[in-house]
């Protein structure tokens, strides 16, 4: 958006309507679609009332538009530190440190960017010996997937200790989150590969849950119980386990069933409870009854991480027709599913 891109202030008001009057009205109108009330006005009497414009002020205005894209391009594909490096190259340090300084005023750049193109176990080693705050305090920030991938390597301990400091996380100031990533940019080198700022809660933490390994998620979810038993409900209530099954209409649960395989259904029925068991089984017809009856007789023992893993499997059809809107999963107050 160009005028957050050239700043509030009276200057940067002037620089925003000399760049919109440069590119023409049609791109302007293009602009304008992506800014607020607020600011199109704002905006449009600062155009209303530019005088004539020199060909250097124009090219001036221009120029620092391009580079500050430039820059901005830089700073999401590697961080603030790999921009400064091209920019250095590019224009000068002199230059380069006007323009990052512009950024870092108008601009918000994610936390913990420099981690984004880190792999899982990068992450892992990156904070192995970090105190568990600065850990929950990353993993709030990391996309949910790449975020229960960390969690999952972590001990146990570690695990509920993390879940419970994000889920209580309310708030972090800009100095401690500036510190943190300032350590952990550097340690991650030497491996060779204003107001409060809001992360973590409930939401993260239920997103982040979601996404990993069923054994990781009972664990978290039994510890929790005995050491927050009030979180942990409320984590509960924000999401489904397999143990919800039980919960869903009878036309959603034969959706569900359509989408997994017969093996599947067998080897997560093996250590499914009665009440989850019999659910199911009598969602299916006959003769798939029949099938699944035989395959669990001469199945044998199975290992608990298989077991888990067609558990989730068939929890994580159920997720997925609800993103879908194939099913719609009520939150929170037990309430029936709608097809």
């Amino acid at each position: 958006m160009a005028a957050s891109i050239l700043g509030s202030k009276l200057k940067q008001k002037e620089k925003a309507a000399i760049l919109l009057i440069a590119i023409g009205k049609n791109q302007a109108a293009h602009i304008y679609k992506h800014m607020t009330e607020e600011e199109i006005a704002t905006l449009t009497l600062a155009i209303t009332t530019t005088g004539k414009v020199t060909k250097e002020e124009r090219e001036a205005v221009l120029s620092e538009f391009y580079e500050t894209c430039v820059a901005q391009k830089f700073i999401s594909e590697g961080g603030i530190e790999y921009a400064r490096g091209v920019l250095n190259k590019a224009l000068g340090e002199s230059k380069a440190g006007e323009i990052l300084d512009k950024l870092t005023e108008t601009l918000q750049v994610r936390p913990f960017e420099f981690v984004r193109k880190a792999d899982v176990m990068q992450i892992v080693h990156l904070v192995s010996n970090e105190n568990p705050q600065t850990i929950a305090l990353l993993l709030s920030y990391l996309d949910p997937k790449k975020a229960a991938a960390v969690l999952t390597e972590l001990s146990p301990e570690q695990q509920v200790d993390i879940v419970t400091r994000m889920a209580n996380m309310e708030s972090v100031i800009p100095e401690y989150i500036r510190d943190a990533e300032i350590i952990l940019e550097q340690r991650l080198v030497r491996m060779g590969m204003a107001d409060q700022t809001n992360v973590g809660g409930l939401d993260a933490v239920v997103k982040i849950i979601n996404c990993v390994d069923r054994g990781t998620e009972k664990n978290i979810l039994e510890s929790l119980d005995m050491l927050d038993a009030e979180l942990a409900e409320d984590i509960r209530r924000n999401m489904f386990v397999f143990e919800d099954i039980t919960k869903l209409p009878m036309q959603a649960i034969q959706r569900v069933l359509k989408e997994v395989d017969q093996q599947d259904i067998a080897i997560a029925l093996k250590g499914a409870t009665e009440e989850a068991k019999n659910f199911i089984m009598s969602n299916l017809s006959k003769r798939l009854q029949e099938m699944i009856e035989d395959d669990l007789q001469v199945m044998g023992p199975m290992r608990l991480r298989d077991v888990e893993a067609a558990q989730q499997k068939i929890v994580n059809t159920v997720r997925a027709l609800e993103d879908s809107g194939e099913i719609i999963v009520s939150r929170g107050d037990g309430s029936d599913v709608l097809i």
